[in-house]
Parts: C-alpha cells; sequence; structure tokens
C-alpha cells in the first residue's frame, strides 16, 4: 500500500484548497477511503470519507457543508475539495484506505491564516 498526499498550503481564512492522494499497492475502487487531520497538540480525527463502489459519502459536522470529498477510480485518486476554510482547520491532512487502515502517508500540511 502507498498512499501520497499532495496539495496543501498556507491560506487566508475564508479560501479554499484542494487536496489529492495518489493510492497504489490495492484495489482501490473496492475500499473506503478517508481524509483525515491532526493538529499541533490534538487526536487525528476524521473529516470525510468515501465508500468503495457508488461513493457515499459522511462528514462529520465541523466540516459538513464545505469540505467535498471524491474519488477518480480510473486514477486511483482521492480528491478533499475545501472551501470556506478557518484558522482551525490549520492541521496535517493524511488520507487513509480501510483496506489497510494502520498505514499512513506523509500528509499534506495545511495552514489558514485570520
Amino acid at each position: 500500500v502507498r498512499l501520497v498526499e499532495s496539495g496543501g498550503g498556507l491560506v487566508q481564512a475564508g479560501g479554499s484548497l484542494r487536496l489529492s492522494c495518489a493510492a497504489s499497492g490495492f484495489a482501490f475502487d473496492r475500499f473506503t477511503m478517508s481524509w483525515y487531520r491532526q493538529a499541533p497538540g490534538k487526536e487525528r480525527e476524521v473529516v470525510a470519507q468515501i465508500s468503495g463502489g457508488v461513493g457515499v459519502t459522511d462528514y462529520p459536522d465541523s466540516v459538513k457543508g464545505r469540505f467535498t470529498i471524491s474519488r477518480d477510480n480510473a486514477k486511483d485518486t482521492v480528491y478533499l475539495q475545501m472551501n470556506a476554510l478557518k484558522p482551525e482547520d490549520t492541521a496535517v491532512y493524511y488520507c487513509n484506505t480501510n483496506f489497510s487502515p494502520s498505514y499512513w502517508g506523509q500528509g499534506t500540511q495545511v495552514t489558514v491564516s485570520s
């Protein structure tokens, strides 16, 4: 399994970013993909999930309506579109698969300035 996140950066509050996660080493289209984030001093938390197959999505209330997860099974890639960003969204963002839930990539840093 390999997951490579990209697309992070520094953005002002209210701005947008699109994260990408390129996956390899497993049958991508069959498995749930998730985005997590971890802020300094805090536990890692899930911010979006998309199932394999038909792609049912789920979000916690903290990002619902602002974040959108999607997947391109032809490219083995999952995306996270983040709009209306807030300073509290600042964190390292990771993708994860339930094919190998203990595997974590290097993550991508998102910093939202006020």
